[in-house]
């Protein structure tokens, strides 16, 4: 794979979401991500519904460009050929329930010993301590405890409600393969790897706190409960769907007032000035929707571009697809899988020009790279066979492997 982390050697122990999206986007932009598994069972996700071919959906979207390695690491054989794999990574990805990787002779002080350059990012619900840490969590849960819920509702006053995807997981993705890109460029300056700690629940509070928080902010400044600054959202009906409309600035204001035909809001007393706009926010937000409702949503769509003011449709999941900003923008991609045939995904976010990523590789069969992985450790076709048949390593989709020539054996990286 090329791209900016192209040489970088990943091995992703997680399951779900959190930890292997993380890994998922290193392997976007260049490394080579090597997906350890349970022989015969593999990622929960595996067995999610809207499958083709054995493949569910899900499981090809958060673990594209990886290979897979199918391991019993509840053996001693499997540990110790996780730590051969390790001795030559770059970094490793865990989401284990606290204390797990400790009994199984995993934890970041026994790989540590075998590379002491290893970057090892372990992802919890909760950390590593309080009366929370060992807590069985899923999304919602982090949700909850966060304040999230109470923030999507509203108002403190009001029902909590959930946000309709799982943003504690994927933020917690994109925060843990930030802090991974930051331990590495640490590493190139002292040599040494390291230990990071991720929490899903300190993730969503940082984010949280960009915004959303503000009233907490000064220690000595008393707080109340929050009430909702408006009951009405920025999503407006118009004639034949939906869509967003947003007047931040007084330009953007008087521009949208007189797109809609309606200054005489321009002098309403209510709507004067922008803390009066705020004050009054309901009535404001009322009069806009009254307005839209006039028209189809395309065309107060051309009316407003032309004034300038910003608004978008809101699309429903399946018009996503033909939106013409998506389609210039190139933003999804359609590949050939080799199992699932067709598929179509969002491209890889970031775009590097200096160091261009190529199309993502389709998400692995449990155990499809076994004994290539095995191999280019240096293993031999014996000892593999060996180990499958013990059922240190599974025997999923893999021919047994055939004893190189000299001439043709693999050495290990760093050899």
């Amino acid at each position: 794979m090329s791209g900016p982390l192209d040489g970088i050697r990943v091995v992703d122990l997680s399951a779900m979401l959190s930890g292997p999206w993380a890994a998922d986007i290193l392997g976007d932009q260049g490394a080579d991500v090597i997906k350890v598994e349970a022989p015969g069972t593999g990622d929960h996700v595996r067995a999610l519904r809207n499958q083709v071919e054995g493949l569910a959906s899900m499981f090809v979207n958060v673990n594209r460009s990886k290979r897979s390695l199918t391991l019993n690491l509840k053996d001693a054989e499997g540990v110790r050929v996780l730590k051969q794999l390790v001795a030559e990574a770059d970094v490793l990805v865990q989401n284990f329930r606290p204390g797990v990787v400790e009994r199984l002779g995993i934890g970041y002080d026994d790989l540590a010993e075998v590379n002491p350059g290893l970057v090892y990012l372990s992802i919890s619900g909760f950390g590593e301590h309080g009366p929370y840490a060992k807590k069985r969590v899923y999304d919602p849960i982090v949700q909850a405890l966060s304040g999230l819920t109470t923030i999507q509702a509203g108002s403190d006053e009001e029902r909590p409600r959930l946000i309709r995807t799982v943003l504690p997981d994927k933020l917690t993705a994109v925060t843990g393969a930030q802090a991974i890109c930051a331990a590495l460029v640490a590493r190139g300056r002292t040599g040494k790897g390291q230990h990071i700690r991720l929490s899903m629940l300190d993730t969503v509070m940082a984010f949280l706190w960009a915004s959303d928080m503000n009233a907490y902010t000064f220690v000595n400044q008393p707080v109340a409960p929050e009430k909702a600054a408006s009951f009405i959202d920025l999503i407006y009906e118009t004639a034949d769907g939906y869509i967003t409309v947003s007047t931040m600035s007084n330009r953007e204001w008087e521009a949208f007032c007189r797109a809609a035909d309606r200054e005489d809001l321009l002098v309403d007393e209510r709507f004067d000035t922008p803390s009066k706009r705020e004050e009054n926010v309901d009535e404001r937000l009322s009069e806009i929707q009254k307005v839209l409702l006039q028209k189809p949503g395309s065309e107060w769509i051309e009316i407003l571009e032309r004034h300038d003011v910003p608004c978008a449709p809101a699309l429903r999941r399946f018009e996503l697809l033909e939106n013409p900003q998506v389609i210039a923008s190139g933003s999804i991609i359609e590949t050939e899988h080799p199992v699932a045939g067709p598929i179509r995904q969002a491209r890889v976010a970031a775009r590097f020009e200096g160091t261009a990523t190529e199309p993502p590789r389709g998400a692995p069969r449990l155990g499809e790279h076994s004994r290539e992985v095995l191999g280019q450790l240096g293993l031999s076709a014996h000892e593999i066979e060996r180990l499958v048949e013990a059922g240190v390593v599974g025997a999923e989709h893999g021919e047994p492997t055939p004893e190189p020539d000299d001439a043709d054996v693999v050495q290990t990286r760093g050899a």
